[in-house]
Parts: structure tokens; C-alpha cells; sequence
């Protein structure tokens, strides 16, 4: 009568379900975790970055130019309207992008 031997060797090692299970997790950390690390890191270093006379477009699509910062907030300039300028208070992490200047170009 003839016995079956488990498989042995690298064969065995991969066919493991813990194995599959962490080779699946670093896919995951690689494909999904760690870009969307490296672009909070961005967006971080942007926010912390901003200063008086940049131009920017906030999470709801407003654009304005900061008028002042200070702390969390910042003064936004929305609209010049004749002796007196539009301006609102929203919160730093509102703000989505710095529009290039024109001296950058």
C-alpha cells in the first residue's frame, strides 16, 4: 500500500493560507496604504506652507487669496466689490491647492 506525503519544500511554504494572507496584506499596505500616506505627508507640507498672498482653491471650490492666517484659520479675499473686499473665515485644512503663480510659469 502506498502512503501520500505531505508536500515539503517552498511548494508547502506558499500554498500556507498564513502565508497568502500576508503576502496579500503587503500588496495592500504597497498598493493602497502607503500612497495615500505620501499624500497626506504632501498635502501636510502644503497646508503648513501657506502665507499671506497665496491664491487658493478650497474643498468647495471657492478661490480667494489669503488675506491673513492665524492658527487653524485663515482669512480668505473671495471678491473685490468697489471700497470693501469680501472676506471669509475658514479653516486651513478647507483649503485643497495653491494656484501656481504667474511668475512661476
Amino acid at each position: 500500500m502506498m502512503t501520500l506525503q505531505a508536500p515539503s519544500g517552498l511548494g508547502a511554504a506558499l500554498g500556507s493560507p498564513l502565508v497568502m494572507m500576508v503576502i496579500v496584506m503587503g500588496i495592500f499596505y504597497v498598493m493602497l496604504i502607503l500612497p495615500q500616506q505620501r499624500q497626506r505627508k504632501k498635502l501636510q507640507a502644503m497646508l503648513s506652507a501657506l502665507k499671506a498672498g497665496d491664491k487658493v482653491i478650497t474643498n468647495g471650490g471657492i478661490y480667494g487669496v489669503i488675506n491673513g492666517i492665524d492658527g487653524d484659520t485663515v482669512i480668505l479675499k473671495i471678491a473685490d466689490t468697489g471700497s470693501s473686499p469680501v472676506k471669509i473665515r475658514i479653516a486651513r485644512s478647507a483649503i485643497t491647492q495653491v494656484e501656481a503663480s504667474e511668475d512661476a510659469k
